[in-house]
């Protein structure tokens, strides 16, 4: 693509002739409207027109995927519905690096056509000024293993349970409890935020007087992710009350503060920022509606998250392996020269260590167990010791079972979770 034009893929259905439906996703996103207007000339439509680069005809559907399409006069009551994937091109001048505006060029109003029965953004192409405009992740996979002071495997987390209702008192010891036992990383659920049970700035100066304690007699300081979700202003407080603190990450629910936020957030942070994609079903789950992880992950990569949550192996969601494995390799591929943290999440436990590693190929990941830890039948620090006697295995090539039998943490894990 040449580079000053954004290009976006699409997957597409509809019952009408697939040129004319592509080209009305063309002129809904571009210069045109339903009819031609005064002024639209042919001139401007060549320079700010978006442009149809590639349709690839798919398989029919048996029937429309959505609710309220119009199917063209004439189709009869048993009308044919096409797919196909299409390449859209605008000029870069037509919205010049901005990530609002591309959202809205690129996932506006098209989703909404009549025409279609089924439409969902596959992926983006961008130029490079918007790397120019956007410096992106300011800490990634290197700058998040230095704070953490973890090499070699991957970073071992946890989620605060329960997801709310703890005061500051109480999470602050089984936050003790988690880095006694070895965590590396330990992230508030995206429920709790600011909450009037457990104030933010209460919870923050609980939370890292035992870390910064541990820190001091040990050297190690594990990575809490604060989640400090709010609107701007309450944003910059909170990340500055965990900075004050000495932590070294906060965390941020993407689909609440938008991208402007989280864009907004990276230029005044100085610590990593944990991208949680909550609500992401609304975009993901229907084939043929929404948009895949490869577009939305770049729109928040450029917006400054250092981490992203892809969901995990065998998950708890409806997201199969498949998508999980393309998620977190997409994160690890660079874009405008740098990468991402995958974050694998969701229904986690030590005996799904070697099959990550076999699946994504990499150890530059956080693997996160909630109730793999917290419910581990010998406690949470057995729990914690589990994973890491996983994580062992998986990069020796033991199998888990093999490596279990002299270590009872990882034994019990697999009695309690298997198969």
């Amino acid at each position: 693509m040449p580079p000053d034009r954004i290009s976006a893929t699409y997957r597409i259905e509809t019952a009408h002739p697939i040129g004319r439906a592509v080209e009305s996703m063309a002129g809904e996103q571009s210069t045109g409207t339903f009819v031609r207007v005064p002024g639209e000339t042919d001139a401007l439509r060549e320079r700010f027109g978006a442009r149809v680069e590639r349709v690839t005809e798919l398989e029919d559907a048996d029937g429309p995927s959505l609710p309220g399409s119009r199917p063209p006069g004439g189709a009869g009551a048993a009308p044919r519905f096409r797919r196909a994937e299409v390449v859209l091109s605008w000029p870069l001048e037509n919205v010049g690096p901005s990530l609002p505006n591309l959202l809205a060029t690129v996932a506006g109003n098209l989703f909404e056509l009549s025409a279609f029965s089924g439409l969902k953004l596959v992926d983006l192409d961008l130029p490079p000024a918007f790397g120019e405009a956007y410096p992106g992740p300011q800490f990634g996979p290197e700058g998040t293993r230095r704070l953490s002071g973890v090499e070699g495997r991957p970073i071992i987390g946890t989620i605060i349970k329960p997801s709310v209702g703890l005061a500051p008192g109480e999470t602050a010891a089984l936050v003790g409890t988690l880095i006694e036992a070895g965590i590396d990383f330990v992230k508030d659920d995206e429920l709790m935020a600011n909450p009037p049970h457990s104030p933010l700035g209460r919870r923050v100066e609980a939370v890292m007087r035992v870390v910064n304690d541990h820190a001091d007699r040990t050297g190690k300081k594990a990575m809490i992710a604060f989640n400090i979700t709010d609107e701007i202003d309450a944003m910059r407080r909170h990340h500055d009350a965990v900075l004050d603190a000495g932590g070294t990450c906060v965390m941020v629910s993407l689909n609440g503060v938008g991208l402007a936020g989280v864009a907004h957030l990276r230029s005044h942070s100085q610590l990593p920022i944990h991208g949680h994609r909550n609500g992401w079903g609304i975009y993901a789950r229907h084939p043929m509606l929404g948009m895949e992880f490869a577009a939305y992950s770049t729109f928040y990569r450029l917006a400054g998250a250092d981490h992203l949550h892809c969901n995990g192996l065998r998950n708890k969601f409806c997201e199969p392996d498949d998508s999980v494995v393309a998620s977190a390799r997409r994160c690890l591929a660079p874009l405008f020269g740098r990468r991402v943290m995958p974050v694998i999440a969701s229904g986690q436990w030590a005996g799904r260590a070697g099959e990550t590693y076999e699946r994504i190929g990499s150890i530059d990941l956080m693997h996160v167990c909630g109730g793999g830890i917290m419910a581990h039948p010998d406690g949470v620090a057995a729990g914690v010791l589990s994973l890491r006697q996983a994580w062992e295995a998986a990069l020796s090539g033991t199998p888990a079972d093999e490596y279990a039998r002299a270590r009872p943490e990882l034994r019990r894990a697999l009695e309690a979770f298997g198969p």
